[in-house]
C-alpha cells in the first residue's frame, strides 16, 4: 500500500484534552491529512475503561465496549502515533492503564507453550512516540536512560511486532518559549507528512 493510502491511527495518552500534547497531536494529523493518509483518533480521557488489570495476565476481565473498539483502530491501522508527556520519568497513568488493558495476550501477542519465546500479533505496523517532558531530551537520556522511552518502544511496541518505533522528545516544555513550541508543532507536523 503506498504511504499516501496509510491508515494513521492517533492516540492522545494526555489526561488533558487542551494539553500542549494535544496540539502536537492535532499538529501531525495536519501533516498526515495533507499526505493524504486516513487519520482516526483515540483520546484516551474519553474512554470509559477501568485501568487496572486486577488479575493480571492470569485471567482477563471482560472487555469494555472502548477497549475492544480500541483494538478495533489498532488491527485497522498501519501507522500508531501516540502523544503523551514524560512524568515521573515515564508515562501517564491514563496511557499505562490502556496499554495494560488494551494490548493483551490474545491480541497484541501469543506465548507459545513449552517456550519462552512468543509470536508477536501486530508486525506489520509501525509507529511514532510524541513525547513532552519538563526535562531536556539530553538530561533525560544520559541521566535516567530514556525509561519511558525504552518501555514503549522496546518492552511494549517492539514486543509485539510494531516496528520500526521512532522518537521524538520535546522539552523542556516548563521553560520553552512560544516560538520553541511552535516549532516543536512543525515538526509534529513534519512527521506527519512524512507519515513516519
Amino acid at each position: 500500500m503506498s504511504d499516501s493510502s496509510r491508515r494513521v491511527l492517533i492516540i492522545l495518552g494526555h489526561p488533558n484534552k487542551q494539553s500542549y500534547c494535544a496540539a502536537l497531536a492535532q499538529a501531525y494529523k495536519e501533516g498526515a491529512l495533507q499526505a493524504g493518509a486516513e487519520v482516526r483518533e483515540l483520546v484516551l480521557n474519553d474512554l470509559s475503561f477501568s485501568l487496572n488489570l486486577w488479575h493480571g495476565s492470569e485471567r482477563i476481565r471482560e472487555l469494555e465496549a472502548d477497549v475492544l473498539r480500541a483494538q478495533e483502530l489498532i488491527t485497522w491501522a498501519q501507522h500508531l502515533v501516540f502523544v503523551y508527556p514524560t512524568w515521573w520519568g515515564t508515562m501517564p497513568a491514563l496511557l499505562k492503564g490502556f496499554i495494560d488493558r488494551v494490548f493483551i495476550a490474545g491480541f497484541s501477542f501469543r506465548y507459545r507453550e513449552n517456550s519462552l519465546w512468543w509470536d508477536r500479533l501486530l508486525t506489520g505496523r509501525s509507529a511514532r512516540l510524541i513525547v513532552t517532558m519538563d526535562a531536556p531530551p539530553w538530561f533525560y537520556r544520559l541521566i535516567y536512560g530514556r525509561p519511558g522511552h525504552q518501555a514503549m518502544k522496546r518492552a511494549t511496541l517492539e514486543f509485539c511486532g510494531v516496528k520500526p518505533v521512532r522518537v521524538s522528545s520535546f522539552g523542556s516544555v516548563k521553560r520553552s518559549t512560544l516560538q520553541k513550541r511552535q516549532t516543536w508543532l512543525a515538526r509534529a507536523r513534519q512527521c506527519g507528512q512524512r507519515l513516519t
